[in-house]
């Protein structure tokens, strides 16, 4: 594990397109199948990440209190052949335990992951009804073991200011995780010590 930042994809970004297998429908999801109207939260996630596993429990909070008013997709990018227990097959257990009622996505490629410049687990990205990025960052200031409570303070303000046609603060602070474990010698430029 390597405690990674978030490389802050810039702001106003257009949400780069994707089509990837839902791990716990095993349909495809398409960036343009979801609606056009409603604000998007892609989430990058994995099953053993100590950080998301901190995390997914208020994941499931703010996906119940937000479910309605803006579309929520996670996708998990991790190398498969090096870490199995993140894959498909697992994904979906966790999902329905968990009671996550968004897609869970597979990225077997990393290609997704490289174009929206995703770096660590967790890691959020959320865009405007137009599709351009409001805010990038962590969901608040709690880590494990630093004794913050988990509130989701910051991604909820980002969702709110959004879900209001407003721009959120661009005081927006990385997300702190678990690197996305990219497949041998396929590590992107942004990644740290590959620039």
């Amino acid at each position: 594990m390597v405690r990674t930042a978030s490389d802050m994809l810039p702001l106003g970004t257009l949400a780069p397109d994707f089509r990837l297998r839902d791990a716990v429908s095993d349909r495809d999801v398409a960036l343009a199948d979801l609606p056009a109207d409603r604000p998007l939260l892609v989430m990058f996630l994995c099953n053993h990440c100590p950080y998301v596993v901190h995390v997914r429990d208020e994941i499931g909070r703010l996906a119940a209190d937000y479910g309605d008013h803006v579309t929520i997709v996670a996708i998990n990018a991790n190398d498969l052949a090096a870490h199995p227990d993140d894959g498909p097959d697992h994904m979906r257990p966790l999902a329905i335990e968990l009671g996550w009622a968004f897609p869970f996505l597979f990225d077997d490629t990393q290609e997704v992951a490289k174009a929206y410049h995703a770096a660590c687990t967790p890691d959020f990205f959320l865009f405007d009804r137009e599709r351009r990025l409001a805010y990038r960052g962590q969901l608040d200031g709690s880590r494990p073991g630093n004794a913050v409570p988990v509130t989701g303070a910051d991604l909820r303000a980002a969702l709110d200011a959004v879900a209001a046609n407003a721009k959120p603060s661009p005081d927006q602070r990385p997300s702190l995780g678990c690197n996305i474990k990219w497949k041998a010698g396929a590590e992107p430029d942004y990644f740290p010590g590959v620039r």
